[in-house]
């Protein structure tokens, strides 16, 4: 089963329940999309054993070859070209990579190069299989490292992918695919609201999801009574806990520390089965 874990906001701890669920899965396959900041090797520390550059086409222009028509500038929805000085400039931070300036350009003042947005590492640890992306700084879209580190990805074992945070594109392609959503909240009015900024999007999609409540506090129920008022089962409590904390602060994963975690992560993926299982159902029925 293919399991996407997000969260509407970065902190809530989204990556906590990531890697210790893909810990407690026996040969687990871990993906961490969050490409801005991939903290989840940080818990897992995996031997790195393959390093990619990921790469996407960008145009480069012929000066000899421009007559100054201006199509490729018309073409581009994205405004990545410029008509400048009598000369073509080209935005590559804008660019798409779509093509269609290369192709509308009458003279083949245009061509399309490579340049690199980011890496791709993989790795083990232990029994998981391990993956990140990491975008380069000043990129503005990590999109395609994200569709290169869920290109490979097979049916059948265990996947946890760690989501990037909130609701926008790139949280959007890590869910291609997906089987399940574990939506990962706090217990607080904005948690709620981000939790349900995350929600929206499974809807969107059609993909069954669940609850982990994160800093759980006895008493609080705020982020229950949302999940009761549109049906979603909270398939597992973290406490706040001064304990958890501070394994968390210095990288360590609590269902290594802790016993009874590894436990409560695997239930949490049995329970995961079980409500993907049903709305399986109840989706054929219909």
């Amino acid at each position: 089963m293919r399991v996407c874990v997000l969260s509407g906001k970065g902190g809530a701890g989204k990556t906590l329940v990531a890697v210790n669920l893909a810990h407690s899965v026996d040969e687990a396959r871990y993906i961490d999309c969050d490409i801005e900041e991939p903290n989840g090797a940080i818990f897992l520390k995996p031997g790195i054993v393959h390093t990619q550059w990921v790469n996407v086409k960008t145009p480069q222009r012929i000066e000899d070859r421009c007559k100054g028509c201006r199509k490729c500038v018309d073409f581009c929805q994205f405004h990545a070209l410029a008509f400048v000085k009598n000369s073509v400039m080209i935005f590559p931070e804008l660019c798409h990579s779509c093509g269609g300036c290369v192709k509308v350009c009458p003279t083949g003042a245009l061509r399309e190069t490579d340049r690199c947005i980011g890496t791709v590492e993989k790795g083990k640890a232990g029994n998981t299989s391990f993956a990140h992306g990491i975008l380069s700084q000043g990129e503005p879209s990590g999109v395609p490292i994200i569709k290169h580190l869920l290109a490979d990805v097979q049916d059948g074992g265990p996947v946890i992918i760690d989501c990037p945070p909130g609701s926008a594109c790139t949280a959007m392609e890590s869910m291609e695919g997906c089987d399940f959503c574990l939506l990962v909240a706090e217990p607080t009015l904005f948690g709620v609201h981000n939790l349900k900024m995350v929600y929206g999007l499974t809807k969107v999609f059609s993909i069954p999801c669940g609850v982990v409540i994160n800093k759980a506090v006895p008493g609080n129920e705020v982020a229950r009574r949302f999940c009761k008022q549109y049906d979603i089962p909270v398939l597992m409590e973290v406490p706040y806990e001064k304990r958890i904390a501070k394994l968390s602060s210095e990288g360590e994963m609590i269902s290594e520390k802790i016993p009874q975690y590894r436990q409560k992560f695997a239930a949490l993926y049995s329970a995961m089965q079980e409500v993907a299982g049903d709305e399986t159902i109840s989706h054929s029925q219909r």
